[in-house]
């Protein structure tokens, strides 16, 4: 599994680089001043950076105690994206909301936008991060 140090570096660079390119889809798509896309991305990269931590290291445990592998099969990876924006939402939905004075209904509608994108990010981001920082065991359950 991997390293408390590892997944603080998976999180910062998985938010940053979000970051970099969420918040001008939040004026272009929604049409948000600025300022107000990137309070809702950064104060949404904040709380998704600490429940990376946590949903990775708690999917990572269920995996284990499946007596599973934590390399993750291409169907493995495309739950995990899900299961995470799900539990993202949830969370954020109410803030989005609340910030910008607008109903549940178009918080949903918002966050449904940002989620769909950041599951293809993080689809394609975690592959890469795999493929750049390769664990150790996965080279011997292959050997």
């Amino acid at each position: 599994m991997r390293t408390t140090a590892d997944r603080v570096r998976h999180a910062l660079s998985f938010e940053i680089i979000g970051i970099l390119l969420a918040t001008p889809l939040g004026v272009l798509v929604f049409g948000l001043h600025g300022g107000d896309s990137a309070v809702i991305v950064i104060g949404s990269a904040t709380v998704a950076m600490a429940w990376n931590y946590l949903y990775n290291l708690g999917f990572d445990h269920g995996l284990k105690a499946l007596g599973r592998s934590t390399e993750k099969s291409f169907i493995t990876r495309i739950i995990h994206a899900v299961l995470f924006e799900i539990g993202l939402l949830l969370m954020l939905m109410p803030l989005i909301a609340l910030y910008l004075g607008i109903t549940l209904w178009e918080a949903l509608v918002m966050d449904l936008a940002f989620a769909l994108f950041y599951m293809g990010y993080a689809l394609v981001f975690n592959w890469a991060y795999d493929r750049l920082f390769p664990l150790p065991e996965w080279q011997a359950e292959r050997g």
